[in-house]
């Protein structure tokens, strides 16, 4: 862009700029819109803006980056968190003829492209996410060209840079130390839609200068928005109601689940029955979850089934509904997911539905976050001033890959390890672990996990109670939420809804995938094995009755699994859905035999099913295998290497009458598959033609 002097009228350069962005000529600031731009550019100050969803916090920062670059200054970098957000902002940027380019790991193709628009200063905005701040080819190669040039600096969502927000990005903390590189005069704006006053006042600190930081809050109530709560009392009847009422529902919206699993179980259902819906999740290939965002947009779709991978910033401004198969863990968090709704819009239906599970699911969530402190001295130990890669890393450390690299990330984040070209390396600075500090998140995010159930059961106002939590001074009555002005939802369930989702959550049957290959590093643990198994060593695909986290029979297995539940045989429904997993198995041919894995938690239950199954089936029942050397030592939760280890050579057929033949092989809990292969491997080394393992649940 030309470089000239500043205007004269800043407010009338903003506004037209404003006006061009949303294409209205007679758009008009929203109160607090200017104050924060002209902050920015003729202040030069650090601003932290939150305002709720809709507001036109992307309309700062981008007629900002206009004025700021007729100014001569640099291009504006915008940390933001999510793809969905960025494809959104950069369409945004289009529309006010700002230049907007991103860095992530979806478009590798076109970071050269980049970097040569960079160098010949043809780009207005780039956007990266938190991650790629310490990329170590973009660290050391591109990012202190763009601290020498930055013209604004953008933390976009914000509230991850909260010690209560890392465990989402932990990257976001080390924005601290990019903030404090940046030249001096150069402005810096964090936004979000989700902060009480411990979040903005952790939040300003983070930014470097306290007191001095320009805080601009707004009323976060949204007049558009309907809320209520339906209490029901469990997974099948919650569906029931979906089943029901989702055509009812205004236009086109999301649909909220806790986990993976439940958002494909519910979409599956949903299609089943006729209604037009897509799972969007996490795991979900990138692809699909970019055109599932445009078909929600073009409202060619009734809903996306999705966890919180959809969330912050995906933005569709006429979204007719939120509805929650759970709650989030916190006010906070819900009212980020229920801010999708109803932005440009005078109405959106908002309805939770929560569930028995939910505390448990939260405390999944909020542990497996945390870093433990045994652990991380355990990594630390394994590095040195060599690069060693995370594969390479796990194969020496008890540590599954998702655990091992989220507390690598806050292990960098500490200063305590550095990731480089060619993997991970110890920085020699000394780390303690910060008990104080973690109890301190502990004991908030229990406080928040209380605060949602007392939205749930609270008769006064939904969304003043929602207020309140994010510490808005405005909370008043809406006026239109279900203890407002009376359940505005129905509560009926349609005929033949109940018995549909019963029968959906019915559904048996989970294959469980045989393994393969030896996992990396195994050889260093005393496992003589590498590359692949021989096929005729290998298990066939096998079956579980469910995953522990299945909508269905998971809740069943939960109790059945819990911490503390007595051994006991299987009970008769548990036996009669195996039974039906058995008789739609479908296998190339029939087993002849059974055969258990030796349990030391659980033998009642194990061989209780072993039995059934062989009398149901009338197969012969070889009996358990043996444990060698004490047994088995791997524990739940290590990583592939770790637990092949703990598994290996622990398991012998001596003794056991093994026919030339298909075995089934029986197990109670499917995990790591270790177990299960080690095991099957004896039987075929015994004689067997092939073995199906079964299990009564899949762990994930």
């Amino acid at each position: 862009m030309t470089s000239t002097t500043a205007p004269a009228d800043t407010r009338a350069e903003a506004l037209a700029a404003l006006r061009e962005l949303v294409g209205r000529d007679d758009a008009k600031f929203h109160d607090g819109q200017y104050e924060a731009i002209s902050a920015l550019v003729d202040g030069r100050r650090r601003a932290l803006v939150v305002q709720r969803t809709g507001w036109g916090k992307s309309a700062v920062y981008f007629v900002a980056t206009l004025l700021l670059r007729r100014r001569g200054d640099g291009p504006t970098v915008l940390v933001s968190p999510l793809l969905a957000l960025m494809r959104d902002q950069i369409a945004a940027a289009e529309r006010a003829g700002v230049r907007a380019v991103a860095i992530n790991s979806t478009n590798p193709h076109e970071w050269a492209d980049v970097q040569q628009r960079l160098a010949d200063d043809e780009v207005d905005v780039l956007l990266v996410s938190p991650e790629r701040l310490n990329n170590p080819s973009f660290r050391e190669q591109q990012l202190p060209a763009l601290v020498r040039r930055i013209g604004l600096l953008v933390v976009d969502e914000a509230h991850c840079i909260s010690d209560w927000g890392h465990d989402f990005r932990p990257d976001y903390r080390r924005l601290r130390d990019l903030i404090a590189e940046i030249p001096a005069g150069v402005p810096v704006l964090a936004t979000t839609a989700t902060a009480n006053s411990r979040v903005v006042a952790d939040v300003a600190e983070q930014l470097g200068h306290g007191d001095d930081v320009l805080t601009i809050r707004g009323p976060l109530a949204r007049t558009s928005l309907r809320l209520g709560v339906l209490r029901l009392p469990d997974a099948p009847t919650r569906l029931a109601w979906l089943l029901s009422h989702l055509g009812d529902l205004p236009g086109s919206g999301i649909i909220y689940t806790l986990t993976v699993s439940a958002a494909n179980d519910t979409a599956r259902l949903l299609r089943e029955r006729g209604h037009d819906v897509r799972a969007y999740t996490g795991q979900t290939d990138p692809d699909e979850r970019e055109e599932s965002e445009r078909l929600l947009k073009r409202n060619e779709v009734k809903a996306l089934v999705a966890t919180s991978a959809l969330g912050m910033g995906f933005d569709k401004p006429d979204l007719g509904f939120v509805v929650h198969l759970g709650a989030p863990s916190s006010p906070v968090a819900y009212y980020q997911q229920v801010g999708r709704a109803g932005r440009s819009s005078e109405s959106a239906d908002v309805l939770l539905l929560p569930g028995p599970e939910d505390r448990a699911i939260w405390h999944y969530f909020a542990t497996a976050s945390m870093p433990d402190e045994e652990r991380a001295q355990r990594v630390i130990a394994e590095l040195s001033d060599v690069p060693l890669s995370t594969p390479a890393l796990e194969a020496r450390v008890d540590l599954r890959r998702t655990p091992l690299e989220l507390l690598l990330k806050v292990l960098d984040v500490d200063g305590a390890v550095r990731r480089v070209q060619g993997g991970w390396v110890a920085t020699g600075e000394p780390w303690v672990y910060d008990a104080d500090r973690y109890a301190r998140i502990a004991e908030a995010r229990e406080a928040e996990q209380q605060h949602m159930i007392e939205y749930e059961t609270t008769d006064g106002c939904r969304m003043e109670f929602l207020q309140r939590s994010l510490d808005d001074a405005t909370a008043a009555p809406c006026g239109r939420c279900d203890t407002c002005a009376g359940a505005w939802y129905p509560t009926a369930l349609a005929a033949g809804a109940a018995d549909a989702a019963a029968g959906a959550l019915d559904r048996v049957g989970v294959p469980i995938e045989p393994r393969r290959a030896w996992p990396t590093g195994a050889d260093r643990l005393g496992v003589p094995v590498k590359g692949r198994l021989t096929p005729g060593e290998q298990a066939a695909e096998g079956r579980a009755l469910a995953r522990l986290t299945d909508l269905g029979w998971g809740g069943t297995l939960r109790e059945l699994f819990a911490a503390g539940a007595p051994d006991g045989p299987v009970p008769p429904q548990v036996m009669a859905a195996c039974v039906r997993v058995l008789a739609d198995w479908g296998w190339d041919e029939r087993p002849v035999a059974v055969a258990s894995v030796p349990s030391r938690s659980r033998p009642q239950l194990v061989d209780s099913l072993a039995r059934g199954l062989a009398e149901v089936g009338r197969l012969s029942y070889l009996g358990a295998l043996a444990l060698v050397d004490g047994g088995p030592t791997g524990a739940p939760g290590g990583n592939s290497a770790f637990r092949l280890a703990g598994v290996w050579n622990r398991f012998s057929a001596d003794g056991l009458d093994v026919p030339a033949g298909p075995v089934l092989l029986v197990d109670d809990l499917a995990d790591s598959r270790w177990t299960l292969t080690i095991a099957a491997r004896a039987l075929r080394q015994a004689g067997a033609t092939a073995v199906l393992p079964f299990a009564l649940a899949l762990r994930g």
